[in-house]
């Protein structure tokens, strides 16, 4: 794995583990838009979770490189879900937020490729 395609997947890693964290530990500024967009409250933990684990993914993919390849796939699809989510929510002004999310996951799937 090149020094780059190591950076990137670091730097995904590092921002779903903080996005799923941010999503157990209620903080306001992420879970006031989900309320916002209708996503039930009963699927918040599960959704940090998922995040929690694509970070996990990521970093053990620099041992076992299908393991990393499987959580950016999930991460990508996970932001993608998130997106369709705001657009639904007609939250327009919002739409950014979990593209930036998915430009690290979506750069290290395609780096380790």
């Amino acid at each position: 794995m090149s020094v780059t395609a190591t950076a990137v997947t670091a730097v995904a890693a590092f921002m779903a583990g903080f996005s799923g964290a941010s999503v157990l530990v209620r903080a306001k500024f992420v879970v006031e838009p989900l309320a916002a967009y209708g996503v039930p409250h009963s699927w918040w933990n599960g959704l940090g979770v998922l995040k929690l684990a694509g970070a996990a993914g990521l970093v053990a993919g620099f041992w076992v490189p299908v393991v990393g390849t499987l959580a950016a796939i999930g991460l990508v699809l996970y932001f993608a879900g998130a997106v369709i989510t705001v657009v639904r929510a007609k939250a327009y002004g919002h739409v950014a937020f979990p593209l930036v999310y998915m430009a690290p996951a979506a750069a290290a799937l395609a780096l380790v490729r």
